[in-house]
């Protein structure tokens, strides 16, 4: 018998990832350090610097003499595994495109880490208006790290949305149009995404990953997070798995009947059961 969506698996899965990634992604200038050989000594001066102020791990000693711990290990390790798991182990709920295949579990698992951000972006925020104005002691990392965190749901959503077929599309021509024609729309469609795609990961490579990752670029503020460093290199991947899965949908959609997927833009009497039963309304 399978297993029905809301299972518990589908908060501790991704509840796991994010932890791993939000550790390995806040230590990455440790694997920096370790890994990548930087010909400006004082940029490796500067790096060090900021890593010794941000660690979370103080007191335990780099492998090897490195900066790298076996915490930091644990965690990278453990993010390509929980990734995987969630990949297997996600089911689609009532309210979401019923027809995918193996492929698309990638997309609907980075959802379900999109909904987990969404969470603890909301506490975070919570907790910045408790502070400031029940106790009047505000923070100085609460607006930057509800900016990084957005920044991450903003790129990851798409990837979701393209997947289940929500993003914006217009149906005023393409309905006209024979099967056949709507065809050459949907491969025009798909083509010009990936032109696009290609321009951009030619024209911004050098700058996001040289430019901004490799040397870690900061916010500049009192919290200081790598804002530039790690939300630059997140658009060129989102990106990139935007354009893969709009080739995927391409495929799954070609014999598909296009009303189909015309109907889901509008919200009928089911899906509206549906979300009361999603918030306890019987």
């Amino acid at each position: 018998m399978s297993r029905q969506s809301g299972h518990l698996l589908d908060w501790i899965v991704p509840v796991f990832f994010v932890i791993c990634a939000g550790w390995t992604v806040w230590h990455l200038p440790a694997f920096l350090l370790d890994f990548v050989s930087y010909e400006n000594e004082s940029k490796a001066i500067q790096i060090q610097d900021y890593f010794d102020r941000k660690q979370i791990t103080p007191g335990i000693a780099g492998l090897g003499g490195g900066n790298v711990d076996v915490v930091d290990w644990i965690a990278l390790i453990l993010m390509p595994i929980t990734f995987v798991i969630g990949v297997c182990t996600v089911v689609p709920n009532q309210m979401e495109f019923q027809q995918h295949s193996k492929f698309d579990q990638i997309a609907m698992f980075i959802g379900r880490i999109t909904m987990i951000l969404i969470i603890l972006m909301t506490g975070v925020m919570l907790y910045e208006v408790f502070v400031r104005y029940a106790i009047e002691a505000p923070t100085l990392w609460a607006n930057e790290l509800t900016l990084w965190i957005a920044g991450f749901i903003f790129m990851l959503s798409g990837v979701y949305g393209m997947q289940q077929r929500s993003h914006i599309r217009i149906f005023i021509l393409y309905e006209v149009l024979p099967r056949w024609g709507q065809h050459i729309c949907d491969v025009l469609s798909v083509l010009l995404l990936w032109f696009f795609t290609a321009c951009l990961l030619y024209g911004s490579y050098h700058q996001v990953f040289v430019g901004k990752f490799y040397n870690w670029q900061t916010f500049g503020t009192a919290f200081d997070p790598p804002l530039p460093a790690t939300i630059q290199p997140i658009i060129l991947i989102s990106i990139t798995l935007v354009s893969i899965q709009a080739f995927i949908n391409l495929i799954a959609d070609w014999n598909r009947d296009p009303s189909a997927l015309a109907d889901k833009d509008v919200v009928d009497a089911e899906e509206l059961e549906a979300l009361k039963k999603s918030v306890g309304d019987s």
